[in-house]
């Protein structure tokens, strides 16, 4: 019964008895002319006026000092994670309960990623199981911490779940205290603002994405977010090869990246951005009455947390139980609605399933319950 009623008030909502996406870009701008003003210039690639301006767009819009462009979110945190100092066989905490990719930038450097659990109310890795497993595993020797097998723990990667902000005031204390790099996969959470800050300006380096799916696109790219000049102008330089400006000659100082956004890409991006706020007045607006539609059912509606104004990026809602997710799961994508589970839990994938890992619990908890909705922009 609750079920068909969830079918009925997304078919309603989007005014659609065919395939409903989970989330589908929206394109009600300037995106063509944007993209078609590149195309007449013939810069396509790297080197472009959209370039820099979305990356002055988007550090204005996040009140970050810095932002960077790059080719995607991943190579935007693989990036946070080599500038932070991570090294081959070295230790990088963060939760179960994410996105591959998280893991994916932690293992390009050579480190290990150790996974600590979330907490149901931010879907985010949690202060209180980061300290327990500090204090259980790990100790700190000359300001650095190690875990009880010698490895050193150079960092550590909360990412705002579906974008919902993590307590990441207390994270970072945790860290700091235990002189850990706390670096902040924000890929989801561009708009989300926790105590009145923007989600990805609490840590020194953080990751934005712009993938087809999130609120406002490139098609493909991310953004690093910086809060020191000198790293910032690190960061630019590496990840466009670290060649030395020069007339004709080609010279490169240092192992570097080529993960420089193009210019095509960038016109999408300062388009899409102009956009963002209504965008999401739209998803909170989606969010609201999904909550208001779903009270007293079984299905929990996963609300922003405590002092936060999210995104609502991707809806979810927690089942009752796992039996009960993949009915729902079933019933929604047979009616030609996208529904998934939430990603599988990355110590049980298998190049992470030896990873170092605290108690679980809640992830697994999480894991077995949430399914995400559909949360595309409607604009009438």
């Amino acid at each position: 019964m609750y079920t068909k009623r969830l079918i009925n008030f997304i078919q309603d909502y989007y005014q659609s008895k065919d395939f409903i996406p989970l989330h589908a870009p929206t394109f009600v701008g300037n995106e063509k002319k944007y993209v078609l003003d590149t195309l007449d210039s013939t810069f396509v690639s790297s080197v472009g006026s959209y370039v820099n301006d979305f990356e002055v767009n988007i550090a204005k819009f996040t009140q970050s000092r810095f932002a960077i462009a790059t080719v995607n979110g991943t190579a935007a945190l693989h990036t946070a994670l080599y500038l932070s100092g991570v090294q081959s066989g070295e230790l990088v905490i963060t939760q179960a309960l994410t996105f591959v990719a998280t893991c994916n930038a932690i293992s390009y450097l050579g480190a290990k990623p150790v996974f600590v659990d979330v907490n149901t109310e931010t879907l985010g890795l949690c202060p209180v199981a980061l300290l327990s497993f500090i204090e259980e595993q790990c100790e700190v020797r000359e300001q650095k911490c190690f875990h009880k097998n010698g490895e050193r723990i150079r960092a550590a990667v909360v990412m705002h779940t579906f974008g919902h902000p993590a307590k990441v005031d207390e994270l970072k204390k945790v860290c700091q205290d235990n002189f850990i790099e706390l670096i902040e996969d924000a890929a989801e959470s561009l708009g989300t603002l926790y105590k009145g800050q923007h989600t990805g300006t609490f840590s020194s380096l953080s990751a934005l994405s712009f993938n087809g799916n999130k609120v406002i696109t490139t098609g493909g790219g991310g953004m690093l977010l910086c809060s020191d000049e000198k790293v910032a102008a690190h960061a630019k330089h590496i990840t466009t090869t670290a060649k030395q400006p020069h007339a004709f000659e080609f010279y490169h100082d240092e192992f570097a990246f080529n993960y420089r956004m193009p210019n095509l890409n960038a016109a999408l991006g300062c388009a899409q951005l102009e956009k963002l706020p209504e965008f999401i007045e739209n998803k909170r607006a989606l969010a609201s009455l999904y909550q208001s539609e779903l009270a007293n059912t079984p299905l929990k509606f996963i609300v922003e947390p405590e002092n936060a104004r999210s995104n609502y990026w991707l809806n979810a809602v927690l089942c009752p139980s796992k039996e009960y997710r993949d009915n729902l799961l079933l019933n929604t994508n047979n009616a030609g609605i996208m529904t998934r589970p939430v990603w599988q839990l990355m110590h049980t994938l298998p190049m992470f399933e030896g990873s170092l890992r605290g108690c679980l619990d809640t992830s697994i908890y999480l894991a077995d319950r949430l399914v995400n909705i559909p949360s595309s922009v409607f604009l009438n």
